[in-house]
């Protein structure tokens, strides 16, 4: 296990445990710990050994978003852009990796927070964890991609509702409106664990071309579409997995899948 001030990291078992650490502040969103989530995912990214990352928060709560202690420090919009940015790259980080991010979310995920948790690919959320759009709270519109993304998941009305109210959203309605994938009673990170190992056990080759594909489907048209799911496929059909599934299936057993 590393430890550093803002972000906790641990490897187990094919799986990137990374956590938030700021609980003192309700994991609130510093530059530095922007950074530190930056680096990472990175060294998730780069480890062959690791299949899917899980991203949770340390103490009551996955993050309470944006720092307003820092924010309020800053002077000018330069200042102001470079915070941003810097937090963006979180975002467009964990939706650029290679490899499936979960998050796992407990207590409360809101403003920036609710931003880092719906960027995942997958959302396993705890029984009594709550989102909440809380920007307008403070005269502002969601950031970091969250605006976008309720947009694209939500009925029109509904991402609307949830945006301008600022109201806490809880993990069962979430779920009932696709944006969290389960709920969970026990420990929240035993039970993302267990989710996780559909990908632990998968193809890590046909997994990131889901992930991809999928994430930029609405940008393509049909024809678009057909051709790029044709040279994936022909690629794919020439893997050692596609073998290993192959051999697998008439040996009756689980295949070992490797990503060559």
């Amino acid at each position: 296990m590393t430890m550093t001030s803002a972000v906790r990291y641990q490897k187990e078992n094919q799986i990137a445990y990374i956590a938030m650490n700021r609980p003192e502040k309700r994991n609130a969103l510093s530059i530095e710990m922007a950074e530190e989530l930056i680096a990472a995912l990175h060294q998730a990214e780069k480890d062959s050994e690791v299949k899917v990352v899980i991203l949770t928060g340390e103490g009551k709560g996955f993050s309470a978003g944006g720092d307003l202690q820092v924010l309020h420090s800053l002077n000018n919009s330069a200042q102001i852009m470079n915070y941003m940015k810097k937090a963006l790259q979180i975002i467009q980080t964990m939706r650029d990796l290679d490899k499936y991010v979960i998050s796992a979310v407990h207590g409360f995920a809101a403003g920036a927070g609710f931003s880092i948790a719906i960027a995942a690919d997958f959302i396993v959320a705890k029984k009594d964890a709550s989102f909440a759009c809380s920007f307008t709270n403070v005269g502002i519109i969601p950031d970091l991609g969250l605006l976008k993304g309720l947009a694209d998941k939500l009925p029109t009305a509904v991402a609307k509702e949830w945006i301008s109210s600022g109201r806490h959203i809880t993990a069962q309605e979430a779920y009932e409106r696709g944006i969290v994938n389960r709920v969970v009673e026990g420990d929240l990170l035993e039970e993302a664990t267990d989710f996780a190992q559909f990908i632990v056990q998968g193809p890590p080759l046909a997994n990131q071309f889901v992930k991809h594909m999928v994430n930029h489907a609405s940008e393509y048209n049909q024809d678009t579409n057909d051709l790029q799911e044709l040279a994936v496929q022909t690629l794919l059909l020439q893997s050692e997995d596609n073998k290993e599934g192959i051999a697998a299936f008439f040996e009756k057993r689980k295949p070992a899948f490797k990503g060559k």
